[in-house]
């Protein structure tokens, strides 16, 4: 049997381009696109619902939806509209929800106090999903408040929503919450295989105490894919050149996989946030090859399929593909009735 497969589109490819990678994804068999709220870059709910409206199969989920950036009412009719939007196939709603903690610096520069995040995912995850039942919900938390509060639809689709709920998670905390509360994990990229075996390791964990086993949480990752069977070494570059970003603005998912702490530091010296494309080319420099090789599938189509492979054994149910080179188009047909 084929392997699940996804797209991940962020803010690489212009908006246009992905719409129609997203619609040849569908015609090769995969099953579906996640789209990141990238920054403040591009919003996960417009470029959502721009895939929903233009494909008929696919399922679409956030990749992830920042917590504190809507309240728990607003996030679910939000997602609410979007089901009844795509409608269903197979009986099955096509639409996903994921939720993150969102990261720093962004958070604090935009005056958003991260603070007890495990809390506030958990009541969000909870009252989310009570208020997709579409019945009446009074919720009293410290970060939601809900006094009787419904998806008040007067004439549409009343009927319950089936949108599963992911957790964007990294730290090991956030990793066993998910396992307890969530529908399923959305696992952070640019990490290593063996971070990917303990991430999932503590998702089994969370999902224990819960009285639940690891097969009922689904365990998509984000895996960055720079394939180029033409020029492997352009691939590489690029592939730098995403490492030097997350060193230098988001080096906790780095520290989770043990790259050097002194090259860490020599990459901040050039990067910092926001920086331009010069300076994380600048950076990627400094970067060695087998760093980039231990955190994505790099190279050719055989060598990047063998590297998602190696994530598909350590737990990862879906792959969920970034495509950093310019056409998207060779790794939809690299990864199109695949099987590891």
């Amino acid at each position: 049997m084929a392997q699940r497969m996804a797209l991940y589109m962020q803010d690489k490819h212009p908006m246009r381009y992905e719409i129609e990678m997203a619609r040849y994804a569908e015609e090769r068999g995969f099953s579906e696109i996640w789209q990141a709220d990238t920054r403040l870059a591009r919003d996960c709910v417009v470029m959502m619902s721009a895939f929903i409206a233009e494909t008929k199969r696919l399922r679409i989920g956030s990749g992830v939806l920042p917590l504190w950036t809507r309240n728990a009412a607003v996030i679910a009719a939000t997602w609410s509209t979007m089901w009844e939007l795509a409608g269903k196939v197979d009986g099955r709603g096509r639409v996903m929800l994921g939720l993150g903690a969102w990261w720093e610096p962004i958070a604090s520069r935009v005056g958003v106090e991260r603070k007890r995040p495990l809390t506030a995912m958990r009541e969000n995850v909870e009252a989310i999903r009570q208020l997709f039942t579409m019945e009446e919900v009074t919720y009293e938390g410290d970060f939601v408040q809900l006094d009787q509060v419904k998806l008040d639809v007067a004439y549409g689709d009343t009927s319950p929503r089936d949108i599963p709920i992911y957790v964007g998670a990294t730290g090991p905390k956030m990793l066993e919450l998910t396992g307890e509360i969530a529908d399923g994990v959305v696992l952070n990229y640019v990490v290593s295989v063996d971070y990917i075996r303990d991430a999932v390791e503590r998702v089994r964990r969370g999902a224990e105490k819960a009285g639940r086993t690891l097969d009922d949480v689904d365990r998509p990752e984000l895996l960055v894919c720079c394939l180029s069977d033409d020029d492997p070494d352009a691939a590489m570059m690029e592939g730098k050149t995403l490492v030097a970003y997350y060193l230098g603005t988001e080096p906790h998912i780095m520290k989770a996989s043990n790259v050097d702490k002194d090259l860490i530091k020599r990459v901040q010296e050039f990067v910092g946030w926001p920086a331009t494309d010069e300076d994380y080319r600048r950076a990627a420099k400094l970067i060695p090859d087998d760093v980039v090789r231990n955190l994505m599938a790099v190279g050719t189509t055989r060598q990047c399929q063998a590297k998602v492979a190696e994530y598909i054994d350590a737990g990862v149910t879906c792959p969920i593909l970034y495509p950093m080179m310019d056409d998207i188009e060779p790794v939809i047909d690299a990864f199109a009735g695949w099987e590891p």
